[in-house]
């Protein structure tokens, strides 16, 4: 049982330290001294972008890290000596929360976001939520799985959120 739950922490921390981009998120992508490359671009389902002087680029599932160093491969030398490339996420892609909540529905996430937070966010439980009860759908490496919660368990963006009803 501590070997899970260590794997699980390092998961999460796995999962802070290495996010991979998908449909949703909003990123901004600067290369220094080149005003005509600051790109601001919404991730569709395609997961394709545009950049200047590149073809498309896919980068659903590309960490931000990756994505700078597939554009400044692009920029190398036909186009820059040395580009400086920096991609930041501006938005994250929603998580989303249903049950026995107030207010059910997806929402923006934010840096730092853990489940008591969460239930906040979507007004709070409602008068016949469990108080135990509480579940996380989430991706990890490819795969979907299903975690239990506590107040403390941290999210994280396309994570699904379910609170059950107590029945006492």
């Amino acid at each position: 049982m501590r070997f899970l739950i260590l794997l699980l922490l390092f998961s999460q921390f796995a999962l802070a330290n290495d996010y991979k981009l998908g449909p949703g998120d909003k990123i901004h992508i600067i290369v220094y001294g080149e005003d005509d490359l600051t790109v601001h671009v919404k991730i569709d389902k395609s997961g394709f972008i545009s950049f200047p002087f590149l073809d498309d680029i896919q980068v659903i599932n590309l960490s931000v890290k990756e994505l700078e160093k597939v554009i400044y491969d692009g920029l190398l030398g036909d186009y820059l000596i040395s580009p400086q490339v920096s991609v930041s996420i501006s938005q994250y892609r929603p998580f989303f929360i249903h049950g026995q909540v107030n207010r059910p529905g997806g929402y923006p996430y934010q840096d730092d976001l853990t489940f008591d937070k969460a239930i906040a966010v979507a007004g709070g439980l409602s008068s016949r939520a469990s108080l135990t009860d509480w579940t996380i759908t989430r991706k990890v490496n490819g795969k979907t799985v299903k975690l239990e919660a506590n107040v403390a368990t941290q999210i994280f963006p396309d994570d699904i959120i379910k609170i059950e009803q107590s029945f006492f």
